[in-house]
Parts: structure tokens; sequence; C-alpha cells
């Protein structure tokens, strides 16, 4: 009878643990699984990629080739290296729908992704993403525990939290084959909240098999997951409305909202809507080159100023009516008509400037109020007649020009018609203050001035008010 006993108990000892229900937790060490309702894996998600390089914005001479690299990514995660598709002549990748995934130890907290940018030329020659100067890779280190992660990129850096920019090292205007990357880092989770076992468990006291994304137990009008994310407490209410700890002028509640579009509240973010104008009676077109977005977004994301021109994936982008000879009052009209939709409470009006693409907007063609602007399409097409003018940098250079209007540049070096042209005095007088805020490099530039130059020169960077086109003036 003993026999039989000790046998039964040997086979129940043999069985495994799941079987009988116990824990597989080592006894007093909490951490020896973090999250025992799955086997733990992470990913690195490549979302974006683009080359920043200053060469796409010089103008002479205009047949100028770009350099136009083919990128590809090598990723380390745990030593276990993996390797992208080639991009082929391609500056600019959206959703290129990478992601390299690897089964880690579930008791190990903290595992290490190292990034490199490579172009595939005869030789594999490294792109920058880093904020190093001695360097051009990126290393990060991912918690498991916490499901956020630190080192050459975390909350709060220069850059924003899921964001590289090479140019973070200082080489803004240097040849420095610098590039942004974006990308997200999950593990794989039983609810799908992107919430970690442990945090639930051990901080949050949330239920690990419930799906906290959308839910608010604080009701402060912001959901469980993007309060964690950013490492606000999600159980306590915090009063989100007046909470903007970047001073870009779109609060947290906003930030929220524009999530989507990846924003950061920690990093300055430039939202804008265009619209335009639909073609005329006699075949009029309206237009803006697809590049020129481009080039606007890399002269401000080079600072960490991100620009955000919704074009129509952003809940915005309206084609209006053509009309000709538009005033300031018409463009009023169209702001309250197709901006906020008659509906001044419209909570994109604390968010987006408007600036519209219309045809033909009379003698001068550009008006701006507090947050609202008007380009014309017609007289830039005139200049791109001109034979050192690029298209693509005039149409970005007058858009950009305006939108710094809404960012309070009034008060201008070289805003007159006297500093238009070599011949005039003004010209020469305001040349170093190198804006395209300046009639005298409007159109031959994409940026706004740093101010290292001499006098007059200003740091458009340095004095731009965001909150500038919250104000209402027309």
């Amino acid at each position: 009878m003993k026999k039989i006993n000790i046998i039964i108990v040997l086979a129940i000892l043999m069985l495994p643990t799941t079987t009988l229900g116990i824990s597989t937790r080592v006894p007093g060490n909490k951490h020896a699984d973090f999250d025992p309702l799955v086997d733990l894996s992470v990913s690195l998600e490549i979302q974006a990629i683009r080359y920043l390089a200053i060469d796409d914005l010089q103008t002479f001479p205009k047949n100028k080739g770009n350099n136009t690299p083919s990128l590809y990514l090598t990723v380390f995660i745990n030593n276990q290296e993996f390797t992208s598709p080639v991009w082929e002549n391609m500056k600019y990748i959206y959703n290129p729908g990478w992601t390299a995934t690897l089964n880690v130890p579930d008791d190990v907290e903290n595992v290490t992704i190292t990034l490199q940018l490579w172009s595939n030329e005869t030789e594999a020659v490294p792109y920058d993403l880093s904020p190093d100067l001695d360097d051009t890779d990126v290393t990060i280190t991912y918690s498991i525990k916490t499901g956020h992660w630190t080192g050459d990129d975390s909350i709060g850096d220069a850059s924003g939290y899921g964001r590289l920019c090479g140019c973070d090292d200082g080489t803004i205007y240097g040849p420095d084959r610098d590039c942004e990357l974006w990308f997200s880092i999950t593990q794989n989770d039983f609810d799908n909240d992107h919430i970690p076992y442990w945090i639930e468990v051990n901080t949050l006291g949330t239920d690990p098999e419930v799906d906290d994304t959308t839910s608010d137990p604080d009701t402060d009008d912001i959901p469980t997951y993007w309060e964690y994310h950013w490492g606000y407490p999600p159980l306590t209410a915090n009063d989100f409305e007046n909470i903007d700890p970047d001073g870009d002028s779109i609060n947290n509640i906003e930030e929220y909202l524009t999530s989507e579009w990846f924003s950061d509240p920690y990093r300055k973010d430039i939202f804008v809507e265009m619209d335009i104008m639909g073609e005329g009676p006699n075949g009029e077109k309206t237009y803006f080159p697809e590049n020129s977005k481009e080039l606007i977004m890399t002269a401000l994301d080079k600072q960490n100023i991100i620009y955000h021109l919704d074009m129509g994936d952003m809940g915005g982008y309206e084609v209006i009516p053509f009309a000709d000879d538009l005033s300031r009052d018409d463009l009023v009209q169209i702001y309250n008509t197709y901006f906020l939709h008659g509906n001044q409470n419209n909570w994109r009006r604390g968010v987006f400037h408007y600036g519209l693409v219309v045809y033909d907007a009379g003698i001068t063609g550009y008006t701006y109020l507090s947050n609202a602007y008007q380009i014309t399409s017609s007289h830039l097409e005139e200049k791109t007649k001109k034979l050192f003018l690029k298209e693509d940098i005039i149409y970005a250079s007058g858009y950009l020009h305006e939108l710094g209007h809404t960012l309070a540049f009034w008060q201008i070096p070289g805003h007159s018609r006297l500093s238009a042209y070599p011949w005039q005095i003004g010209w020469w007088w305001a040349h170093s203050y190198r804006s395209c805020m300046n009639y005298g490099w409007t159109y031959l530039i994409v940026d706004y001035s740093d101010g290292s130059r001499r006098t007059p020169d200003l740091n458009d960077w340095e004095r731009i008010d965001y909150s500038a086109f919250e104000d209402d003036w027309w």
C-alpha cells in the first residue's frame, strides 16, 4: 500500500505545474515571470523613415541632382540580428510594413535593442540616427515590466518618444547623412491594451485580462492607455485641458485627440490643414506639389518641431468651389465654412492652422489672418518659368512664409517690396537674414533663419509664438 501511495505522489509531482494550477513563479521571487498569461515576445515596428540631408534645400543650379539613397535597417534585439528589405531610391518611406519580433525570456526585465540605418551602396554606408556626435546607431533598453524604454530614446527627449533624429547631435546644417525614424516597441499582452501584466497587477490594480485601452476610471477625458504611455497616473484625475508641457499651445486633451498622427505632449507639433481650390470654368487648375510638403516637413522636423500637413488623412482637406480675385473677407468666409464648418467651438480650431491654396487672389495673391493664410497657385506657376527657380521649392517656400505669419512673424527684416531684388538697397541690407520670411530669400529656400549671421539676422526658431494662432483677429 505504501508503494502505491509513493508511486501516486511521484506521478503527481511529475505533472506540469500548469496542470496542477500551481504558479510557475519561484517562491520568494515575484519577478520570476513578468507575465504568466503569455509567452513574451517583443516587437519593434518601423513606422516611417525620412532622409533629412540639406541637399534638398539647395536651389542652384536648377538641374542639380538630389541625393536619393537606398536605405535598409539592421536591428539587434538581445543580440539577435534582423535585416529589413532595401527601400530602393526612396528618401521618404511611410508605412513600410516591417517589424522585427523576438521571443524573450519571461523572467528577465530588460531587452536591449540596437538600430542601424544603412545605405545600400557599393559598400554599406551608415546613416545617422543618433543624438551622439560620435555615433550613428541607437541603443534602447526596453522593460517588459513597464512597457517603457530608455537610452538613446526616452519620454521627454528632444526628438520625441518613438522618434529618432540624427540632427540631435547638432549637425542640423552639416553633411552628416541625418535621417529621422519613427517606431514603436510593444510586447504581446493577453488583453491587448499594451499595459504590461506586471504594471496592471502590482501598480495600477487593474485586471490584466480586461482591455483598458479606452477605459477612463479617473474621468479626466483621457483613456488609461494614453496616460500610462506618457507617464501620467491613469487613476488620478488631471486637468489636461490646462496642461501643455511642451509649450506648443496644444494642450494634453488635444494631444490625445491627435495621437494617431504621432503627436507628442513633450515635443512641439505644428498641425496645418490644407484646402485647395477646384478647377475653374476654363480649365484653371490649382496645384500644390507633393514634394513641397516634404521640404517643409524636413525644415521643421530637423529642429524637432514636427510638421503635420493634413492633405486628407487627418480628417480635414476640402476642395472649395472655384473663384478668382479672392479678398481678405473671402478668406474669412472660406475659413468659417470649410475649416470650422460653421462651428466656432470646433476642436480643430485650437490645433490646426489653416493654409488655403487658391488659383488667383488678385495682385498680391497672398493673405493671412491670425490662423489662416492663402497662397496663389497661378502666381507661383509664373515663378517656375524663371531659370534658376525650382517648382517644389517655390511652393514650399511660399507656403512656409505664410505659415510664419500665424507663428507671429510680423516685424521682419526684408519683408518689404523694396527688399525683394538685388538692385534694391533693402535687399543688400537684409540679405543676412537667411529666412523664407525675407522677400530676398522667399522662393529660394525652404527654411527659417537661425540668427547666426550679421545684423539684422534673427533666430526665427527661438521667436516662434506657438499661441499666436489661438487669437481671433481679422
